[in-house]
Protein backbone atom coordinates (compact mmCIF):
# COMPACT_ATOMS: atom_id res chain seq x y z
CA UNK A 1 0.00 0.00 0.00
CA UNK A 2 1.13 3.23 -0.80
CA UNK A 3 0.50 7.08 1.30
CA UNK A 4 -1.85 7.78 -2.04
CA UNK A 5 -3.46 4.78 -1.54
CA UNK A 6 -4.43 5.17 1.69
CA UNK A 7 -5.86 8.61 1.23
CA UNK A 8 -7.65 7.42 -1.85
CA UNK A 9 -10.80 9.20 -2.56
CA UNK A 10 -13.24 7.30 -1.22
CA UNK A 11 -11.81 6.22 2.27
CA UNK A 12 -11.76 10.37 2.37
CA UNK A 13 -15.04 10.40 1.71
CA UNK A 14 -15.89 7.91 4.53
CA UNK A 15 -14.05 9.57 6.88
CA UNK A 16 -15.54 12.69 6.24
CA UNK A 17 -19.34 11.17 6.23
CA UNK A 18 -17.83 10.11 9.94
CA UNK A 19 -17.31 13.32 10.69
CA UNK A 20 -20.23 15.67 9.33
CA UNK A 21 -22.95 12.37 10.96
CA UNK A 22 -20.34 12.68 14.94
CA UNK A 23 -18.22 15.93 14.72
CA UNK A 24 -21.04 17.60 16.41
CA UNK A 25 -21.78 15.04 19.39
CA UNK A 26 -18.05 14.53 19.93
CA UNK A 27 -17.72 18.53 20.29
CA UNK A 28 -20.96 18.42 23.17
CA UNK A 29 -19.42 15.38 24.84
CA UNK A 30 -16.20 17.17 24.87
CA UNK A 31 -17.73 20.60 26.17
CA UNK A 32 -19.31 18.09 28.94
CA UNK A 33 -16.08 17.13 30.25
CA UNK A 34 -15.00 20.51 31.00
CA UNK A 35 -18.49 21.02 32.86
CA UNK A 36 -18.26 18.07 34.91
CA UNK A 37 -14.75 18.62 35.91
CA UNK A 38 -15.35 21.96 37.13
CA UNK A 39 -18.58 20.56 38.81
CA UNK A 40 -16.12 18.05 40.73
CA UNK A 41 -13.84 20.96 41.79
CA UNK A 42 -16.38 22.79 43.01
CA UNK A 43 -17.88 20.11 45.58
CA UNK A 44 -15.21 17.35 46.15
CA UNK A 45 -17.50 14.98 45.16
CA UNK A 46 -17.37 11.59 42.57
CA UNK A 47 -19.66 8.87 42.79
CA UNK A 48 -21.69 6.22 40.99
CA UNK A 49 -24.24 7.73 38.81
CA UNK A 50 -28.08 7.29 40.20
CA UNK A 51 -29.26 7.28 36.95
CA UNK A 52 -27.88 4.21 35.42
CA UNK A 53 -27.94 2.30 38.73
CA UNK A 54 -30.59 -0.18 36.89
CA UNK A 55 -27.59 -1.22 34.00
CA UNK A 56 -25.31 -1.51 37.33
CA UNK A 57 -27.50 -4.11 39.14
CA UNK A 58 -29.52 -6.10 36.27
CA UNK A 59 -28.16 -8.88 34.60
CA UNK A 60 -26.69 -8.71 31.53
CA UNK A 61 -23.75 -9.79 29.36
CA UNK A 62 -21.47 -8.72 26.29
CA UNK A 63 -21.15 -11.31 23.69
CA UNK A 64 -18.35 -14.05 23.76
CA UNK A 65 -14.77 -13.34 22.55
CA UNK A 66 -14.71 -13.28 18.58
CA UNK A 67 -12.19 -14.65 16.66
CA UNK A 68 -8.30 -14.04 17.71
CA UNK A 69 -9.55 -11.82 21.38
CA UNK A 70 -10.47 -15.32 23.26
CA UNK A 71 -6.76 -16.06 24.94
CA UNK A 72 -5.51 -12.20 25.53
CA UNK A 73 -2.83 -13.64 28.17
CA UNK A 74 -0.09 -11.54 26.85
CA UNK A 75 -0.10 -8.14 25.03
CA UNK A 76 2.93 -6.23 23.07
CA UNK A 77 2.19 -2.28 22.73
CA UNK A 78 3.83 -0.63 20.39
CA UNK A 79 4.09 2.43 17.99
CA UNK A 80 2.81 1.50 14.10
CA UNK A 81 6.29 1.68 12.55
CA UNK A 82 7.46 -1.24 10.40
CA UNK A 83 10.32 -2.70 12.56
CA UNK A 84 7.96 -2.76 15.53
CA UNK A 85 4.92 -3.89 14.09
CA UNK A 86 7.19 -7.05 12.61
CA UNK A 87 8.66 -7.59 16.28
CA UNK A 88 5.56 -7.36 18.07
CA UNK A 89 3.41 -10.07 15.57
CA UNK A 90 6.03 -12.30 15.51
CA UNK A 91 6.71 -12.48 19.17
CA UNK A 92 4.17 -15.27 21.12
CA UNK A 93 2.32 -12.46 22.53
CA UNK A 94 -1.44 -12.98 21.53
CA UNK A 95 -2.29 -9.48 20.74
CA UNK A 96 -0.15 -6.60 19.47
CA UNK A 97 -1.76 -3.31 20.29
CA UNK A 98 -0.76 -1.25 17.70
CA UNK A 99 -0.63 2.26 18.84
CA UNK A 100 -1.63 5.44 16.87
CA UNK A 101 -2.71 7.28 20.21
CA UNK A 102 -0.01 7.49 23.45
CA UNK A 103 2.94 5.70 21.47
CA UNK A 104 3.03 7.77 18.41
CA UNK A 105 3.26 11.79 17.63
CA UNK A 106 0.87 12.61 15.13
CA UNK A 107 2.69 14.24 12.87
CA UNK A 108 1.02 13.94 9.24
CA UNK A 109 3.43 11.31 7.82
CA UNK A 110 3.34 9.62 10.99
CA UNK A 111 -0.55 9.59 10.52
CA UNK A 112 -0.41 8.46 6.92
CA UNK A 113 2.38 5.87 6.86
CA UNK A 114 1.05 4.04 10.03
CA UNK A 115 -1.69 3.34 8.16
CA UNK A 116 -0.01 2.08 5.31
CA UNK A 117 1.73 -0.16 7.62
CA UNK A 118 -1.21 -1.66 9.13
CA UNK A 119 -2.39 -2.52 5.73
CA UNK A 120 0.52 -4.06 5.20
CA UNK A 121 0.47 -5.71 8.52
CA UNK A 122 -2.91 -7.17 7.81
CA UNK A 123 -2.12 -8.90 4.76
CA UNK A 124 0.93 -10.28 6.13
CA UNK A 125 2.88 -8.62 3.04
CA UNK A 126 5.16 -5.81 5.81
CA UNK A 127 8.21 -6.39 5.48
CA UNK A 128 11.80 -3.77 6.89
CA UNK A 129 15.07 -3.68 5.75
CA UNK A 130 17.57 -1.58 8.29
CA UNK A 131 20.34 0.61 7.78
CA UNK A 132 22.59 -2.65 8.74
CA UNK A 133 21.45 -4.58 6.38
CA UNK A 134 19.29 -6.79 8.22
CA UNK A 135 15.83 -7.58 6.60
CA UNK A 136 12.60 -8.25 8.98
CA UNK A 137 9.63 -10.40 7.30
CA UNK A 138 6.55 -11.48 9.77
CA UNK A 139 7.05 -15.57 10.22
CA UNK A 140 4.49 -18.20 8.53
CA UNK A 141 5.89 -21.01 11.24
CA UNK A 142 3.27 -20.36 13.96
CA UNK A 143 -0.26 -17.89 14.20
CA UNK A 144 0.97 -13.75 14.37
CA UNK A 145 0.02 -11.27 17.03
CA UNK A 146 -4.06 -10.39 16.42
CA UNK A 147 -4.07 -6.35 15.82
CA UNK A 148 -5.78 -4.78 18.04
CA UNK A 149 -5.43 -0.86 16.99
CA UNK A 150 -5.57 2.17 19.36
CA UNK A 151 -6.84 5.49 17.65
CA UNK A 152 -6.20 8.67 19.28
CA UNK A 153 -8.83 10.23 21.91
CA UNK A 154 -11.97 11.86 21.17
CA UNK A 155 -9.84 15.56 22.46
CA UNK A 156 -7.30 15.58 19.76
CA UNK A 157 -7.85 16.95 16.35
CA UNK A 158 -6.58 16.18 12.99
CA UNK A 159 -6.03 19.65 11.15
CA UNK A 160 -4.55 17.74 7.98
CA UNK A 161 -7.71 16.53 7.38
CA UNK A 162 -10.79 19.34 7.16
CA UNK A 163 -14.34 18.88 6.71
CA UNK A 164 -16.37 22.66 6.36
CA UNK A 165 -13.60 24.32 6.96
CA UNK A 166 -13.12 22.33 10.76
CA UNK A 167 -10.57 20.04 11.53
CA UNK A 168 -11.10 16.62 11.69
CA UNK A 169 -11.73 14.81 15.08
CA UNK A 170 -8.18 12.56 15.04
CA UNK A 171 -9.94 9.25 16.82
CA UNK A 172 -11.82 9.18 13.34
CA UNK A 173 -9.26 9.63 11.10
CA UNK A 174 -7.44 6.85 12.83
CA UNK A 175 -10.56 4.47 12.89
CA UNK A 176 -12.18 5.36 9.80
CA UNK A 177 -8.85 5.08 7.46
CA UNK A 178 -8.10 1.79 9.04
CA UNK A 179 -11.69 0.04 9.20
CA UNK A 180 -12.38 1.43 5.86
CA UNK A 181 -9.39 -0.33 4.09
CA UNK A 182 -8.78 -3.26 6.45
CA UNK A 183 -12.42 -4.39 7.90
CA UNK A 184 -13.30 -7.15 5.23
CA UNK A 185 -9.28 -8.32 4.86
CA UNK A 186 -9.23 -8.97 8.86
CA UNK A 187 -12.51 -11.05 8.24
CA UNK A 188 -11.69 -13.09 5.70
CA UNK A 189 -8.36 -13.89 7.57
CA UNK A 190 -10.02 -15.22 11.13
CA UNK A 191 -9.91 -11.98 12.63
CA UNK A 192 -11.92 -8.83 12.95
CA UNK A 193 -11.55 -5.00 13.06
CA UNK A 194 -10.72 -4.64 16.57
CA UNK A 195 -9.85 -1.65 18.85
CA UNK A 196 -8.90 -0.13 22.06
CA UNK A 197 -10.50 3.17 22.98
CA UNK A 198 -8.22 5.67 24.60
CA UNK A 199 -9.31 8.63 27.36
CA UNK A 200 -13.00 8.05 27.78
CA UNK A 201 -15.03 10.16 30.31
CA UNK A 202 -18.23 8.75 30.51
CA UNK A 203 -20.89 6.48 29.31
CA UNK A 204 -22.13 9.02 26.84
CA UNK A 205 -18.08 8.78 24.97
CA UNK A 206 -18.86 5.05 24.52
CA UNK A 207 -22.53 5.45 23.26
CA UNK A 208 -21.21 7.58 20.86
CA UNK A 209 -18.30 5.32 19.63
CA UNK A 210 -20.97 2.21 19.44
CA UNK A 211 -22.72 4.81 17.44
CA UNK A 212 -19.64 5.47 14.97
CA UNK A 213 -19.37 1.38 14.94
CA UNK A 214 -23.12 0.73 13.66
CA UNK A 215 -22.98 3.29 10.75
CA UNK A 216 -19.37 2.10 9.85
CA UNK A 217 -20.72 -2.18 9.64
CA UNK A 218 -23.85 -0.39 7.73
CA UNK A 219 -21.61 1.51 5.30
CA UNK A 220 -18.95 -1.31 4.83
CA UNK A 221 -21.36 -4.33 4.57
CA UNK A 222 -20.20 -6.48 7.77
CA UNK A 223 -22.09 -8.29 9.88
CA UNK A 224 -23.47 -5.61 12.94
CA UNK A 225 -21.10 -6.19 16.02
CA UNK A 226 -18.21 -7.44 13.62
CA UNK A 227 -16.55 -4.55 14.87
CA UNK A 228 -15.11 -5.20 18.49
CA UNK A 229 -13.90 -2.68 21.25
CA UNK A 230 -11.38 -2.57 24.53
CA UNK A 231 -11.85 0.65 26.90
CA UNK A 232 -8.85 1.50 28.66
CA UNK A 233 -10.00 2.81 31.96
CA UNK A 234 -7.72 5.29 32.51
CA UNK A 235 -9.88 8.06 33.92
CA UNK A 236 -11.40 8.55 37.63
CA UNK A 237 -14.78 9.61 36.05
CA UNK A 238 -14.75 6.29 33.76
CA UNK A 239 -13.79 4.08 36.96
CA UNK A 240 -17.17 5.21 38.04
CA UNK A 241 -19.05 3.94 34.91
CA UNK A 242 -17.66 0.55 33.82
CA UNK A 243 -20.80 -1.17 34.19
CA UNK A 244 -22.10 1.69 32.05
CA UNK A 245 -19.73 1.56 29.16
CA UNK A 246 -19.75 -2.11 28.30
CA UNK A 247 -22.94 -2.14 28.21
CA UNK A 248 -23.72 1.38 25.94
CA UNK A 249 -20.99 -0.50 23.62
CA UNK A 250 -23.22 -3.44 23.34
CA UNK A 251 -22.20 -6.11 20.84
CA UNK A 252 -19.14 -4.15 20.15
CA UNK A 253 -17.51 -4.80 23.65
CA UNK A 254 -15.07 -6.51 24.03
CA UNK A 255 -13.65 -6.08 27.68
CA UNK A 256 -11.98 -2.86 29.87
CA UNK A 257 -7.99 -2.75 30.37
CA UNK A 258 -6.42 -1.08 33.73
CA UNK A 259 -4.40 2.34 31.97
CA UNK A 260 -2.33 2.69 35.41
CA UNK A 261 -0.22 6.21 34.03
CA UNK A 262 -3.18 7.89 32.85
CA UNK A 263 -5.75 6.94 35.78
CA UNK A 264 -2.91 8.56 38.15
CA UNK A 265 -2.81 11.47 36.00
CA UNK A 266 -6.97 11.99 35.93
CA UNK A 267 -7.17 12.07 39.08
CA UNK A 268 -4.09 14.72 39.67
CA UNK A 269 -5.83 16.68 36.76
CA UNK A 270 -9.76 15.74 38.67
CA UNK A 271 -8.95 16.44 42.36
CA UNK A 272 -5.89 18.84 41.76
CA UNK A 273 -6.80 20.70 45.03
CA UNK A 274 -6.74 17.60 47.28
CA UNK A 275 -4.96 14.49 45.34
CA UNK A 276 -1.15 15.33 46.28
CA UNK A 277 0.10 12.35 45.00
CA UNK A 278 3.95 11.66 46.07
CA UNK A 279 6.89 10.46 43.97
CA UNK A 280 5.77 8.44 40.80
CA UNK A 281 8.14 5.82 41.73
CA UNK A 282 6.44 5.35 45.37
CA UNK A 283 2.69 4.73 43.54
CA UNK A 284 2.39 0.71 43.17
CA UNK A 285 -0.87 -1.05 41.83
CA UNK A 286 -0.65 -2.44 45.49
CA UNK A 287 -2.12 0.73 46.81
CA UNK A 288 -5.52 0.68 48.36
CA UNK A 289 -7.06 2.73 45.88
CA UNK A 290 -5.24 1.45 42.87
CA UNK A 291 -6.57 -2.33 44.36
CA UNK A 292 -9.67 -1.07 44.50
CA UNK A 293 -9.80 0.02 40.75
CA UNK A 294 -8.48 -2.94 39.41
CA UNK A 295 -10.68 -5.72 41.76
CA UNK A 296 -13.65 -3.53 40.47
CA UNK A 297 -12.79 -3.63 37.23
CA UNK A 298 -12.23 -7.43 37.19
CA UNK A 299 -15.48 -7.97 38.74
CA UNK A 300 -17.39 -5.68 36.45
CA UNK A 301 -15.60 -7.60 33.07
CA UNK A 302 -16.26 -10.61 34.36
CA UNK A 303 -19.83 -10.43 35.57
CA UNK A 304 -20.60 -9.34 32.04
CA UNK A 305 -18.32 -11.87 30.13
CA UNK A 306 -15.76 -9.13 29.17
CA UNK A 307 -12.18 -9.57 29.32
CA UNK A 308 -10.39 -7.83 32.20
CA UNK A 309 -7.10 -6.69 30.88
CA UNK A 310 -4.14 -5.75 33.19
CA UNK A 311 -1.70 -3.00 33.02
CA UNK A 312 1.76 -1.93 31.61
CA UNK A 313 4.80 -3.09 32.47
CA UNK A 314 7.37 -0.75 30.98
CA UNK A 315 10.63 -2.14 31.75
CA UNK A 316 13.33 -2.09 28.72
CA UNK A 317 15.97 -4.29 29.30
CA UNK A 318 19.69 -3.39 29.62
CA UNK A 319 23.02 -4.65 29.37
CA UNK A 320 23.04 -4.64 32.70
CA UNK A 321 22.58 -8.59 34.03
CA UNK A 322 22.06 -7.61 37.63
CA UNK A 323 19.64 -4.77 37.11
CA UNK A 324 17.70 -6.79 34.13
CA UNK A 325 17.24 -9.72 36.75
CA UNK A 326 16.17 -7.11 39.31
CA UNK A 327 13.36 -5.60 37.15
CA UNK A 328 12.03 -9.29 35.94
CA UNK A 329 11.33 -9.82 39.25
CA UNK A 330 9.54 -6.61 39.37
CA UNK A 331 7.57 -7.37 36.78
CA UNK A 332 6.65 -11.02 37.69
CA UNK A 333 5.65 -9.56 40.81
CA UNK A 334 3.31 -7.24 39.06
CA UNK A 335 1.35 -10.24 36.36
CA UNK A 336 1.65 -12.59 39.34
CA UNK A 337 -0.76 -10.19 41.15
CA UNK A 338 -3.00 -9.75 38.06
CA UNK A 339 -3.08 -13.16 37.40
CA UNK A 340 -4.55 -13.79 41.05
CA UNK A 341 -6.95 -11.26 40.70
CA UNK A 342 -8.69 -12.60 37.96
CA UNK A 343 -7.24 -10.47 34.93
CA UNK A 344 -7.24 -12.72 31.97
CA UNK A 345 -3.77 -10.77 30.27
CA UNK A 346 -1.60 -8.15 30.98
CA UNK A 347 0.46 -5.57 29.08
CA UNK A 348 4.62 -5.31 28.10
CA UNK A 349 6.05 -2.91 26.25
CA UNK A 350 9.33 -5.28 24.88
CA UNK A 351 9.40 -8.68 23.34
CA UNK A 352 11.87 -10.28 26.20
CA UNK A 353 9.22 -9.23 28.45
CA UNK A 354 6.67 -11.82 26.85
CA UNK A 355 7.51 -14.84 28.04
CA UNK A 356 7.65 -13.48 31.61
CA UNK A 357 4.04 -12.42 31.14
CA UNK A 358 3.46 -15.33 29.80
CA UNK A 359 5.23 -17.97 32.12
CA UNK A 360 2.92 -16.26 34.73
CA UNK A 361 -0.70 -16.29 33.44
CA UNK A 362 -0.10 -19.80 31.63
CA UNK A 363 0.38 -21.47 35.12
CA UNK A 364 -2.62 -19.46 36.47
CA UNK A 365 -4.70 -20.30 33.17
CA UNK A 366 -3.55 -23.61 32.07
CA UNK A 367 -5.32 -25.09 29.34
CA UNK A 368 -8.02 -22.06 29.16
CA UNK A 369 -7.48 -19.13 27.97
CA UNK A 370 -9.28 -17.00 29.99
CA UNK A 371 -10.61 -16.89 33.38
CA UNK A 372 -14.06 -14.92 32.38
CA UNK A 373 -15.96 -17.94 34.87
CA UNK A 374 -14.09 -16.22 37.94
CA UNK A 375 -16.72 -13.76 38.64
CA UNK A 376 -14.81 -12.29 41.79
CA UNK A 377 -18.39 -12.32 43.26
CA UNK A 378 -16.37 -11.43 47.11
CA UNK A 379 -15.38 -7.88 45.78
CA UNK A 380 -17.70 -5.21 46.78
CA UNK A 381 -16.14 -1.52 45.58
CA UNK A 382 -17.21 1.66 47.23
CA UNK A 383 -17.10 5.15 46.04
CA UNK A 384 -14.58 6.26 48.97
CA UNK A 385 -12.26 3.65 48.13
CA UNK A 386 -11.97 4.68 45.38
CA UNK A 387 -10.99 8.28 46.07
CA UNK A 388 -9.14 7.47 49.11
CA UNK A 389 -6.16 9.02 47.41
CA UNK A 390 -3.66 7.67 50.46
CA UNK A 391 -0.11 6.34 49.51
CA UNK A 392 1.29 5.18 53.00
CA UNK A 393 4.76 6.24 53.30
CA UNK A 394 5.12 7.96 50.18
CA UNK A 395 6.90 11.28 50.03
CA UNK A 396 7.63 13.93 47.80
CA UNK A 397 11.55 14.33 47.26
CA UNK A 398 13.80 15.97 45.31
CA UNK A 399 14.70 12.76 43.37
CA UNK A 400 10.94 12.55 42.22
CA UNK A 401 11.15 16.14 40.93
CA UNK A 402 14.19 15.75 39.35
CA UNK A 403 13.05 12.66 37.79
CA UNK A 404 10.02 14.68 36.10
CA UNK A 405 11.08 17.08 34.62
CA UNK A 406 13.79 15.02 33.37
CA UNK A 407 11.22 12.41 32.18
CA UNK A 408 8.99 15.31 30.67
CA UNK A 409 11.44 17.20 29.02
CA UNK A 410 13.62 14.28 27.32
CA UNK A 411 10.03 12.62 25.93
CA UNK A 412 8.82 15.83 24.81
CA UNK A 413 11.82 16.56 22.50
CA UNK A 414 11.69 13.21 20.94
CA UNK A 415 7.88 13.46 20.35
CA UNK A 416 8.39 17.00 18.59
CA UNK A 417 11.03 14.67 16.44
CA UNK A 418 8.11 12.16 15.78
CA UNK A 419 9.01 9.75 18.33
CA UNK A 420 6.10 8.85 20.58
CA UNK A 421 7.51 6.16 22.29
CA UNK A 422 10.84 7.08 24.15
CA UNK A 423 13.33 4.21 26.58
CA UNK A 424 14.35 6.46 29.73
CA UNK A 425 16.47 5.18 31.89
CA UNK A 426 15.40 1.71 30.74
CA UNK A 427 11.36 2.36 30.64
CA UNK A 428 9.50 2.69 27.41
CA UNK A 429 8.01 5.85 28.03
CA UNK A 430 4.96 8.20 26.38
CA UNK A 431 2.60 10.96 26.30
CA UNK A 432 0.62 9.19 29.57
CA UNK A 433 4.34 8.97 31.49
CA UNK A 434 5.40 12.74 30.28
CA UNK A 435 1.26 13.67 31.20
CA UNK A 436 1.54 12.75 35.23
CA UNK A 437 5.01 13.64 34.87
CA UNK A 438 4.51 17.61 34.14
CA UNK A 439 0.98 17.10 36.01
CA UNK A 440 2.62 15.64 39.21
CA UNK A 441 4.61 19.27 39.12
CA UNK A 442 2.43 21.32 38.51
CA UNK A 443 0.53 20.21 41.96
CA UNK A 444 3.36 20.43 43.74
CA UNK A 445 4.45 23.72 42.58
CA UNK A 446 0.26 25.09 42.94
CA UNK A 447 -0.06 23.11 46.37
CA UNK A 448 3.10 24.70 47.68
CA UNK A 449 4.78 21.01 48.74
CA UNK A 450 7.44 20.78 50.62
CA UNK A 451 10.45 18.05 49.77
CA UNK A 452 10.17 15.56 52.44
CA UNK A 453 14.66 15.00 52.43
CA UNK A 454 15.42 18.49 51.71
CA UNK A 455 12.43 20.48 53.13
CA UNK A 456 12.50 23.22 50.23
CA UNK A 457 9.60 24.24 48.65
CA UNK A 458 8.50 23.27 45.24
CA UNK A 459 8.22 26.54 43.51
CA UNK A 460 8.53 27.41 39.87
CA UNK A 461 12.69 29.18 40.23
CA UNK A 462 13.31 25.37 41.80
CA UNK A 463 12.15 23.44 38.56
CA UNK A 464 13.61 26.67 36.39
CA UNK A 465 17.25 25.16 37.80
CA UNK A 466 16.63 21.74 38.03
CA UNK A 467 15.51 22.35 34.07
CA UNK A 468 18.61 24.29 33.64
CA UNK A 469 20.73 21.67 35.20
CA UNK A 470 19.34 18.50 33.14
CA UNK A 471 19.55 20.23 29.79
CA UNK A 472 23.24 21.36 30.49
CA UNK A 473 23.32 17.31 31.47
CA UNK A 474 22.01 16.16 27.97
CA UNK A 475 24.08 18.84 26.09
CA UNK A 476 27.21 17.61 28.08
CA UNK A 477 26.21 13.79 27.32
CA UNK A 478 25.15 14.19 23.49
CA UNK A 479 27.48 17.48 22.32
CA UNK A 480 27.16 20.57 21.31
CA UNK A 481 26.20 19.53 17.72
CA UNK A 482 23.72 16.82 18.90
CA UNK A 483 22.01 19.33 21.43
CA UNK A 484 22.00 22.11 18.79
CA UNK A 485 20.09 19.75 16.30
CA UNK A 486 17.23 18.92 18.79
CA UNK A 487 14.05 20.80 19.59
CA UNK A 488 15.28 21.25 23.21
CA UNK A 489 14.31 24.64 23.64
CA UNK A 490 10.61 23.80 22.22
CA UNK A 491 10.47 21.32 24.78
CA UNK A 492 11.18 23.21 27.83
CA UNK A 493 8.46 26.39 26.63
CA UNK A 494 5.61 23.22 26.45
CA UNK A 495 6.79 21.33 29.77
CA UNK A 496 6.93 25.20 31.33
CA UNK A 497 3.04 25.63 29.81
CA UNK A 498 1.89 21.81 31.20
CA UNK A 499 3.69 22.61 34.62
CA UNK A 500 4.48 25.71 35.33
CA UNK A 501 1.57 27.99 33.78
CA UNK A 502 -1.20 29.32 36.18
CA UNK A 503 -4.31 27.29 34.82
CA UNK A 504 -3.73 23.66 34.30
CA UNK A 505 -3.31 22.32 30.79
CA UNK A 506 -5.64 19.32 30.63
CA UNK A 507 -3.61 17.79 27.99
CA UNK A 508 -0.10 18.68 27.14
CA UNK A 509 -0.36 17.04 23.70
CA UNK A 510 -2.84 19.40 22.39
CA UNK A 511 -0.74 22.61 22.49
CA UNK A 512 2.15 20.39 21.75
CA UNK A 513 0.23 19.52 18.35
CA UNK A 514 0.44 23.17 17.39
CA UNK A 515 4.07 23.35 16.87
CA UNK A 516 4.17 19.95 15.07
CA UNK A 517 3.96 19.20 10.92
Amino acid sequence: MTEEGVLCREAIEFVTDLQRRFGARRAELLARRRQRRAEIARTGLLDFLPETREVRESEWTVPPPPPGLSDRRVEITGPTDRKMAINALNSTAKVWLADLEDANTPHWANVVTGQVNLYDAVRGSITYDAPDGRRYALRTDRRLATIVVRPRGWHLDERHLTVDGSPTAGALVDFGLHVFHNAHESIARGSGPYYYLPKLESHREARLWNDVFDHAEAALHIPRGTIRATVLIETITAAFEMDEILYELGSHAAGLNAGRWDYLFSIIKTFRERAVLPDRAAITMTAPFLRAYTELLVATCHRRGAAAIGGMSAFIPSGDAAQNAAAFGRVRADKEREANDGFDGSWVAHPKLVPVCQEVFDGVLGPRDNQLDRTRDDVTVRAAQLLDFTVVGGEVTSAGLRTNVSVALRYLEAWLRGVGAVAINDLMEDAATAEISRAQVWQWVHQGVRLADSGEAVTAALVGRIEDEELAAIRDAVGADAYQAGRWPQARTLFERGALADEFVDFLTVPAYEVID
